[in-house]
């Protein structure tokens, strides 16, 4: 069977947009041959519409959408997500849904049976699981038809599922020779070894081929990595389409040659995915130019580039708002940083604004001695012009804090964390320094010393970010095993770090929850990010 993979890149409730981007797949997989072309889960609405599902308008164009899908199709068939109705009571009115549409009609439908309700996943909320899920006639072949977590569950790959049943083995049992699945899986580090491994384990033990769609491109804080591929019977990889861009993988499930896909670095991959998040988080919220501050810091400087990257540099506006505390070679690593990239660069200084307001304060503020207070008067002050500046110019403002700051609460509400869209607030800072030397691999970009000076925010003499944090690998590794793994204060302890650190690091980090909970929303790069997957009551006492 000659399958076609449409690997697109989707938006949310763009029901013109998809269904230009479904038809394009479907015409240029009957130019190529195709016997079936298989579009990623949810195509027709975007992945994850969550609460536009409940606007019944919504659901009624994605079906007339699939109406018109099916009718313009011929002998080569189309698989493609959708949302369902569910009309048996009691139950939720929607499913999370496949069609197969050949010859002007839709030859058939199934429903999703395992419906996630971890981490960004909420889908138990809106849709109604299947009972069952039987194999489906197609040109004479059974095949079976999934929706991405329908995969997710071998008892022989997950040694604790999350799950009773495995509706891909459960199709392999009823008489499917070929699965298909079509998905919207959301990326972080790691994930592709993981599903590549799991799914060419999975068609291994079923001995049936099986092709994965992967949908692309990034939709609110989620980057979705495509990589869609197909294996043959004997869990050998017969092709895999492009990371991080719209692709169209043509396949033959009866070739018997397997292929080794290209490897790429994380740093790579983590560079493409934020950049392809980024460009697409303006792109689809209608802004097409970015501003953010430079500070002449790692953080701001991996920020501009990755802004760079995604927009062009016509298209990314960095500001300086030096304050007395601001070094000279602050202000000349942020001007080398704008002249590297190309972008336009301006220097606006605070201290007269910062003079003024102090003098405002002094009459309530007498007898009591300057302290964080003066120091988040000027990040509150560099928020206010920068706002001004997006405001002004229509450019969407970008915050450039990283995870390890945002863990600890080291940053200012209506300072340095105002902002449309938080790029890096995800990334360890371990990681922003890694990333930054892939960046310079080949080229110097960002200056030599913002990679190798103290972190310091600048907003007292001689301030560095070390006076009252332990160094980042120590930090880093305690936010890894609080935050994304979950362990206890005293497994930590036990694991080799001080405890007074442990203790006073974790107390850091469940203080600033209100304050994370205040954040712009940043790009989910790693397995458990702060943000929609983590969800945290702020009023508690444990």
């Amino acid at each position: 069977m000659k399958v076609a993979l449409a690997q697109i890149n989707t938006t949310v409730g763009d029901f013109a947009g998809n269904e230009a981007k479904l038809r394009g797949a479907y015409e240029r997989g009957v130019a190529v041959g195709a016997e079936l072309v298989v579009a990623p889960e949810l195509a027709t609405t975007g992945y994850p519409p969550r609460d536009l599902l409940w606007r019944p308008g919504f659901v009624r164009q994605n079906l007339g959408l699939l109406e018109r899908l099916a009718a313009s199709t011929g002998p080569t068939g189309l698989v493609v997500g959708y949302v369902g109705e569910n009309p048996i009571r009691p139950g939720r009115h929607l499913t999370n849904a496949v069609a197969l549409l050949q010859n002007g009609r839709v030859v058939a439908t199934r429903t999703k049976t395992l419906l996630p309700t971890y981490d960004v996943f909420d889908e138990d909320r809106y849709f109604e699981p299947a009972t069952e899920n039987l194999p489906v006639e197609f040109n004479g072949r059974r095949i079976g038809l999934t929706v991405c977590e329908d995969l997710w569950n071998d008892e022989d790959f997950w040694p604790d599922r999350r799950y009773r049943r495995n509706p891909a083995v459960e199709l392999a049992a009823a008489g499917a020779t070929v699965l298909f699945n079509v998905s919207a899986s959301p990326w972080h580090l790691g994930k592709n070894r993981v599903r590549h491994a799991m799914l060419g384990s999975l068609a291994a033990k079923t001995c049936c081929p099986l092709v994965y769609a992967n949908l692309v491109g990034g939709n609110d804080e989620l980057i979705f990595d495509g990589a869609s591929v197909a294996f043959n019977a004997r869990g050998e990889l017969l092709g895999r389409a492009a990371l991080f861009a719209e692709d169209f993988l043509v396949v033959d499930l009866a070739a018997g040659a397997a292929v080794r896909p290209e490897p790429m670095a994380d740093e790579e991959k983590l560079y493409r995915g934020l950049v392809l998040g980024l460009r697409d988080y303006l792109a689809k919220c209608g802004f097409r130019a970015a501003l953010l501050g430079l500070s002449g810091g790692i953080d701001s400087a991996l920020t501009a580039c990755l802004a760079v990257a995604a927009l062009g540099p016509g298209n990314v506006h960095g500001v300086s708002l030096p304050s007395q505390f601001s070094s000279a070679g602050s202000l000349d690593d942020a001007r080398v940083l704008a002249e590297n990239l190309g972008i336009r660069y301006d220097v606006i200084p605070i201290q007269r604004g910062f003079e003024a307001v102090k003098a405002e304060l002094n009459g309530v503020f007498a007898g009591r001695p300057e302290d964080t207070t003066e120091e988040n008067l000027q990040a509150r002050l560099r928020g206010v012009l920068l706002m001004a500046l997006s405001n002004k110019f229509g450019s969407l403002l970008l915050t450039t804090g990283n995870k390890s700051e945002l863990a600890v609460g080291y940053c200012t509400l209506y300072g340095d964390m105002c902002g449309g869209l938080a790029v890096i607030n995800d990334l360890p800072k371990q990681w922003v320094y890694r990333l930054s030397h892939w960046i310079n691999r080949a080229r110097v970009i960002i200056p030599p010393s913002s990679l190798t000076k103290p972190p310091s925010a600048e907003l007292r003499p001689n301030q560095t970010d070390q006076d009252s944090l332990p160094p980042y690998d120590v930090l880093d590794a305690i936010l890894e095993a609080y935050v994304v793994e979950g362990r206890e204060v005293e497994e930590i302890v036990a694991a080799g770090h001080d405890a007074a650190t442990v203790r006073r690091i974790v107390r850091l980090i469940d203080a600033s929850e209100y304050k994370r909970r205040q954040a712009a929303p940043g790009l989910k790069v790693t397995s458990k990010a702060f943000g929609v997957g983590r969800r945290i009551p702020i009023a508690r006492r444990f």
